[in-house]
């Protein structure tokens, strides 16, 4: 037990309704996941894992339990509050990069910032592009860029405001090998050089090996869990 747990999660259930009825993506979850720790969550797919990421950056409604992120009960919060929490407190990284085609590298960086009331936003932003090598690519629009460099901006936009905990799910999905390890390879040193809390989920059990911890889901459950 974990005196001050980061994420806490006591028996959480996400149950939704289907055509045939209703469908338990998590059953009885219970997890503490400390401050600074990385966790993968693996397990083959349909088994909630993303689901369980969801749950934990709001982005989906846990159906029962107890939910606490950061000492706050997010259950308890509607959409415009866990924004801003997510905002204040999380970065997200996806399998699909969810660039906006419009902006630059730069602008997609900038405008959460700007959003949030940073007057430094664009200086902070190009910053975090130097720092995951994309100095040259500030001004280059999404299609422009390669699925590796378009999750870079990715990372960088999730890592530009030092967020307490980050959330990847299936980071590496849509890249090449050579591409996806070196996705991987800065988000776990940018994790340490923020002592950011960090909860992966992946497919790939050498990724989640990296980890502190990984733990395993089958059928919405907890079936294993193994410190590394």
């Amino acid at each position: 037990m974990l005196s001050h747990p980061l994420i806490l999660l006591k028996d959480v259930a996400l149950s939704l309704q289907g055509n045939a009825g209703q469908v338990d993506i998590l059953r009885n979850i219970s997890l503490e996941i400390g401050a600074g720790e990385s966790v993968g969550l693996i397990g083959p797919s349909g088994s909630g894992k993303s689901s369980l990421l969801m749950l934990m950056g709001g982005l989906e409604r846990a159906t029962g339990g107890k939910l606490q992120v950061a000492g706050k009960d997010i259950r308890a919060m509607n959409e415009d509050m866990l924004a801003r929490f997510r905002r204040d407190h999380m970065g997200i990284v996806f399998q699909s990069f969810h660039l906006i085609p419009t902006m630059t590298a730069l602008e997609n960086v900038a405008t959460p910032l700007e959003l949030a009331g940073h007057k430094d936003a664009f200086d902070l932003a190009r910053a975090a592009l130097d720092q995951v090598g994309l100095g040259h690519r500030m001004s280059h629009y999404p299609a422009q860029m390669s699925g590796g460099e378009q999750q870079r901006v990715a990372l960088a936009r999730a890592v530009v405001a030092r967020p307490k905990i980050l959330l990847a799910d299936e980071p590496t999905g849509n890249l090449d090998g050579v591409n996806g390890t070196a996705i991987m390879d800065l988000l776990f040193s940018l994790q340490d050089e923020y002592g950011a809390t960090l909860v992966l989920v992946t497919h790939d059990p050498t990724l989640a090996d990296r980890c502190d911890r990984s733990i395993r889901l089958v059928d919405g459950k907890i079936a294993q869990e193994v410190d590394q």
